[in-house]
């Protein structure tokens, strides 16, 4: 599946106050909401399994994975922006500080 065709059909699921007029709050703070959900499950996995990746917590953290995607899928949306134009910018940008000897820093413009 291409990003285009995952965000068209997030879009389509995508049901929450002023969704389509700019409203990039509700995503944002969905996105993190999600991502502090993955956290805890492999917060747990270190607390509770010593750190052994179970095949049930696996599936877990693919739904929780799935909902991040949908956030960000809908964020890009809102704020105009295509998953696949984001996707190869972010490949290129990596590619650029490995190939600067920068992947390994901190700060936006390495």
């Amino acid at each position: 599946m291409m990003f285009s065709e995952y965000q068209q059909g997030a879009a389509r699921t995508a049901v929450y106050p002023g969704r389509g007029e700019g409203n990039w709050v509700y995503p944002a703070l969905g996105l993190a909401g999600e991502s502090g959900e993955i956290c805890e499950k492999i917060k747990k996995c270190l607390r509770d399994d010593g750190g052994k990746m179970t095949d049930e917590r696996r599936a877990l953290l693919a739904k929780e994975l799935g909902d991040v995607l949908w956030y960000i899928a809908t964020l890009c949306s809102e704020l105009g922006l295509s998953m696949d134009d984001v996707a190869a910018a972010n490949l290129a940008k990596l590619a650029a500080r490995k190939d600067a000897g920068t992947l390994h820093g901190s700060g936006d413009l390495r």
